[in-house]
């Protein structure tokens, strides 16, 4: 293989930087890091004995200038992540890592559901660098698993032969299958929490004692707030399907005694359908709806604005393929 190889790979994962290490060697390559993971972690590796029989790796300055032909990087940034070094080295922003026309990205992982935008926005950037890639897909067998098996995992108990498991990555069925095999190497206690619990250890038996925000945490207004709060989602539903304003008047038995104003944010118009001939239809449509309510209806304020937030949803879902939120102002006269 003729031109520069890159690898993205999880820097957490020394086994499969061992291998990659190994073969890069084996084809007269020598190896370059690139990402501040990538350097931590072969540091830490090596304090605890891993990587010690492998050759130094290339610095900065050694890498800027070594032959093509004879090196290979190992860089973080395998599932899209903007900051990594595979997405400067795909922007041309690395400062070191330079890949173009022949050279070769290896990804060595499979797409984490959920990174498929990112991975294939990355792919796709260093496809017009004219980088060659090879991927899970059209080249099985790339892909080994960085999670532990069963007996794998066995043994890791017997070697750390902890107190207290707490099994905190994984699907809840995971969690719970981790759980009962950290009791069969007994392990005296186990805790299987879900987002947002807080765990004491000690003192005392370990438990679940409280849940704490969870997820993504926003500060807005000056009070902090998770992402799905309720203001936040009704901020995302109005960008992209608006909002709609109605208001009018109700005498003593429930007729309207006003005009019918509505107001839209974010709604389109046309010269073919302008916005103000779609906003009288709504009007009428409210009448419609509002004399079509007996007795007790027209005294409930709620039942009013329930029934013209679904009439106004439903004749915008049909004009502009929308559904607006509604508010509806009824004054008492």
């Amino acid at each position: 293989m003729k031109g520069r190889v890159a690898v993205g790979c999880f820097a957490s994962n020394v086994a499969r930087m061992d291998s990659v290490i190994r073969a890069a060697e084996a084809c007269g390559r020598r190896v370059a890091l690139a990402g501040r993971s990538m350097h931590r972690i072969t540091a830490a590796a090596k304090h605890v004995g891993m990587l010690q029989d492998v050759k130094p790796f290339l610095s900065d300055e050694e890498a800027r200038v070594w032959p093509a032909d004879q090196i290979l990087y190992l860089c973080t940034g395998s599932q899209g992540e903007a900051r990594a070094a595979l997405s400067r080295v795909a922007d041309g922003t690395h400062p070191v890592v330079k890949l173009g026309l022949g050279d070769h990205c290896i990804f060595s992982s499979r797409q984490i559901p959920g990174n498929e935008l990112a991975i294939g926005n990355l792919q796709d950037r260093l496809a017009d660098r004219g980088v060659r890639l090879y991927t899970e897909k059209d080249h099985p067998g790339i892909h080994v698993s960085g999670h532990p098996c069963r007996d794998e995992l066995k043994q890791m108990y017997e070697w750390v032969r902890p107190q207290i498991a707490v099994p905190t990555h994984g699907v809840r069925r995971f969690l719970l299958e981790h759980a009962n095999l950290a009791k069969e190497v007994g392990v005296k206690e186990t805790v299987t929490p879900r987002n947002g619990d807080m765990v004491r250890l000690a003192p005392g038996p370990a438990q679940i004692i409280d849940e704490v925000p969870n997820g993504r945490l926003y500060v807005d207004g000056g009070m902090l707030v998770t992402e799905q709060g309720e203001a936040l989602k009704e901020r995302r539903h109005a960008s992209t399907n608006g909002v709609l304003i109605v208001s009018f008047a109700l005498d003593k038995r429930g007729r309207i005694v006003s005009d019918i104003d509505i107001r839209s944010v974010g709604l389109p118009g046309d010269t073919a359908t302008p916005l103000g001939d779609a906003l009288d239809n709504l009007a009428e449509r409210v009448e419609q709806v509002v004399k079509s309510l007996k007795g007790e209806a027209l005294e409930d304020e709620l039942v009013i604005e329930q029934a013209v937030a679904r009439v106004l949803k439903k004749a915008s879902q049909q004009i502009w393929d929308r559904r607006p939120i509604v508010e509806t102002v009824v004054l008492r006269v």
